[in-house]
């Protein structure tokens, strides 16, 4: 994790000290489950809980047991029982590291989707929000980044609403499928601890019991999660490849807020660079290169091996960090992000009307003409001002074969912009609802 694409919240969750305190749950649950049927003295289980529950988990300590002992879960294991005492024998009975190690990261995973889903509830209500506030702001609708037919800049922004609220439905369903618990056992049958202590465990860490696990928990469940990280990354990109776009000079609709006393260049003083979404854009990459490993983590050896968990202990708390500050990020962009109907406006007249060339051909067509002859007159008309010989509405009302078929006033229509924005209302319904 790279502190300057940290945010402390989500950091936090990956700390030594948040695993080990994990950890000691895990085990702590495990010990008292055991004692509830009566394996272990439930003495022994109250004791490991007094002296635990409370306990600051010494981190140099363990990474000194681990030295020696070159195994993460037998370090920690002998730390605790130097807090604990001679009851910590029971700690630990009939479990294997997996069942500590797969909980805990599961536990890590949980929390990290809880951040997430509300970066994107603060991220989809500064959409809404400036969705709402240009609903009828007219732009112009680029295809191929070429100018196409007009539409608001609120519908480009209800279309990001759109599709970062799918982002957060599959989110809530990979943080479902992440979470689950295994107290199995070394090969996941259960020889040597009874099934209910799975399940007590499970519930008190907030989790499912894994119906089948094979020491470890199946990877398939992980490698979803991280796609749906890699998913929610592409998106944010894709925002933030628009707003670099409308940033761009000969463009200028909108732009990242620029703060008092903010430099854009350390040569040109005149500098406004789109840094933030360029950040996000960089970000959003390292996300999906956490796509691939995760996927490859799905086939182990023979049921069983751990060529998963350094792919694990790198990837985890990178992602999810890495996503919670991009999310951050991006949700500071919209809500502060700067817009010009102006310049809006001035674009959309560049083109001297082009922009409405579908709907001359369509009135064409509907006055009888074919529609290859009425797409050959319109472009006709349309390809001197695209050289910027004249205006559009000008040169079809001079047009004999077009005025054959469409009135002056007939034409004229065909250039009513609110003719486009008709079914904005429509839209934003099926986006956020009557409200």
């Amino acid at each position: 994790m790279i502190p300057r694409y940290s945010r402390p919240e989500m950091a936090a969750i990956w700390s030594p000290e948040s695993r080990f305190r994990i950890w000691f749950e895990i085990e702590a649950h495990a010990t008292s489950a055991l004692a509830e049927i009566g394996v272990v003295p439930k003495e022994a289980a109250d004791k490991v809980w007094e002296k635990g529950r409370d306990a600051v988990f010494d981190v140099a300590r363990i990474d000194a047991i681990e030295a020696v002992t070159k195994h993460d879960v037998i370090a920690f294991l002998t730390h605790l029982a130097e807090i604990v005492g001679p009851e910590a024998r029971f700690v630990h009975q009939g479990m294997t590291s997996s069942d500590v190690l797969d909980t805990c990261l599961n536990v890590q995973l949980t929390q990290a989707a809880d951040i997430l889903i509300a970066d994107l509830d603060r991220l989809l209500a500064a959409l809404k929000r400036r969705a709402f506030e240009h609903k009828l702001t007219p732009t112009i609708g680029r295809s191929h980044g070429i100018h196409a037919e007009p539409v608001t800049f609120g519908l480009k922004l209800a279309q990001a609403y759109a599709e970062f609220s799918r982002n957060r439905e599959r989110l809530v369903a990979a943080r479902k499928e992440i979470a689950t618990c295994a107290i199995s056992g070394a090969v996941g049958t259960f020889a040597n601890i009874d099934p209910r202590v799975e399940e007590y465990v499970a519930e008190k860490m907030g989790l499912a019991a894994e119906p089948v696990s094979t020491q470890v928990i199946p990877r398939d469940r992980h490698a979803m999660f991280f796609a749906v990280l890699g998913v929610i990354a592409s998106s944010m990109e894709r925002l933030a490849i628009e707003v670099r776009h409308l940033q761009r000079t000969e463009v200028l609709e909108a732009e990242e807020f620029f703060s008092e006393g903010q430099k854009g260049s350390s040569a040109m003083p005149h500098k406004r660079n789109p840094v933030l979404t360029e950040n996000i854009t960089g970000l959003a990459r390292m996300v999906r290169g956490y796509v691939v490993p995760a996927l490859e983590n799905v086939a182990l050896w023979h049921e069983r091996d751990i060529s998963h968990s350094s792919v694990e202990r790198m990837i985890g708390p990178d992602a999810t960090v890495t996503l919670d500050f991009a999310l951050a990020r991006m949700t500071g962009v919209i809500d502060k992000l700067l817009i010009y109907p102006e310049q809006m406006q001035k674009n959309l007249d560049r083109l001297g009307g082009l922009v409405h060339s579908q709907r001359v051909l369509l009135a064409l067509t509907q006055g009888g003409t074919s529609r290859e002859d009425a797409y050959r007159l319109v472009q006709r008309n349309a390809m001197p001002v695209w050289r910027g010989e004249g205006d559009f509405l000008t040169l079809l009302k001079a047009d004999a074969e077009v005025t054959a078929v469409l009135k002056p006033e007939q034409i004229e229509d065909c250039f009513d912009l609110g003719y486009h924005l008709k079914h904005v209302d429509t839209i934003f319904r099926r986006v956020f609802g009557e409200a």
